[in-house]
């Protein structure tokens, strides 16, 4: 795995010049959304290598993780080099990488690697499994029937396929989008919460489009601080006003502040109405519950986990909160403790805003939900 730096405009005239030369006729979905959402800057296959944005270090250092090999790709969303939703565009980018690495093989062979591929990326991080093997089971239905085909060498159309299951993915997320700022006022404050990718993008260009003029108030979400880092970034390129705050100022801000909604993504939203978050979002709700400032959470249910005993919260290496972007903040002999979501119960929740509209809580059951889709 090798660590690359380029600059913004390299990156993106080589890049895109090299997805024209690859005859993508497609209506882009990421146009006009901040540098870090266009595709070919979340993670990107091309000549044997997969290249993913370092979203632990952006936008101090503008740098990518390169990956020989699809193993590399599930460790690198293992360590949080991509996060939010970047993970599902590295996976399918992953796939891509597997069907160069068992190119010649013949097709029995090539489906039964990629079938392992598929299994190994999926399986980087627990709590978001479902999800993953969705996104890799997609890729490996395609690359069956490309081989079925008599295709050899099917990493760049396994990568295109990718490319547009993503940009149909943006589309649905714009969907959303259209339902959410349907609850922002002309002139408001809005709180996120850690770094809820393609919908803070979309909801932006939506806001901007209906004139709603809005400021945004982050949460930094330690230990990795998405919301400080990235969120903030992309709402700041998008041209919006945008405020940074510690994550233990959400009530206080929420009583000086003004705030009329609460909002995040989610990681997984239940059938039973429970939803999974970056830690410190149970407690953000509780916090809008108190002030009598709505929660609407954006998505969709989540076929997999009808239930919230289905999930498992995934606990990370707890000396991480010990310190911050590299700088030891503690003592280095106390205990640290690092759950990376915690679970929303519905009666926080004011509504799920999906594709379809906004559903209550409980009665998510009425979202039908389309065999193969995600939205997140």
């Amino acid at each position: 795995m090798i660590h690359t730096g380029w600059q913004h405009g390299w990156t993106v005239l080589s890049l895109l010049l090299n997805s024209e030369q690859k005859g993508t006729d497609m209506e882009r979905q990421d146009r006009g959304l901040a540098w870090m959402l266009q595709f070919e800057n979340i993670a990107w296959y091309d000549a044997g290598k997969v290249r993913i944005l370092d979203r632990r270090i952006y936008p101090i250092e503008v740098r990518f993780v390169e990956c020989s090999d699809h193993v590399e790709v599930a460790g690198a969303i293992k360590e949080m080099v991509t996060q939010s939703a970047g993970p599902f565009v590295a996976a399918a980018m992953g796939m891509a990488l597997a069907a160069h690495e068992c190119r010649g093989k013949s097709e029995v062979e090539q489906i039964r690697y990629l079938e392992k591929a598929s299994y190994v990326i999926s399986h980087a991080r627990p709590t978001t499994t479902k999800r993953m093997e969705m996104i890799t089971g997609s890729c490996l239905e395609e690359a069956k029937r490309l081989l079925a085909q008599g295709r050899t060498d099917i990493a760049d159309a396994v990568r295109d396929f990718a490319v547009e299951m993503n940009n149909e993915r943006y589309a649905q997320v714009g969907k959303i989008a259209k339902h959410l700022v349907t609850l922002f006022p002309e002139h408001g404050a809005v709180m996120t919460q850690c770094f809820a990718e393609t919908i803070v993008g979309m909801m932006l260009k939506e806001a901007r489009l209906h004139g709603k003029d809005i400021r945004l108030f982050c949460p930094e979400t330690r230990p990795y601080f998405q919301g400080s880092r990235l969120t903030a970034s992309v709402i700041y390129d998008m041209g919006f006003d945008v405020t940074v705050i510690t994550d233990n100022m959400p009530a206080a801000v929420m009583k000086n502040e003004g705030i009329d909604l609460f909002t995040s993504a989610a990681d997984v939203i239940c059938g039973d109405g429970h939803v999974v978050n970056k830690v410190g979002t149970y407690q953000i709700a509780i916090a809008a519950k108190y002030h009598g400032i709505p929660y609407y959470v954006t998505g969709a249910p989540d076929q997999g986990h009808p239930v919230v005993d289905t999930v498992k919260i995934e606990m990370r290496d707890p000396s991480f909160v010990l310190q911050a972007m590299g700088t030891p903040t503690a003592n280095q002999n106390v205990k640290g403790y690092y759950p990376s979501f915690d679970i929303t119960p519905p009666e926080l929740v004011a509504g799920v805003v999906t594709d379809q509209g906004i559903f209550s809580p409980y009665k998510l059951s009425d979202y039908i939900m389309e065999p193969g889709k995600l939205v997140v």
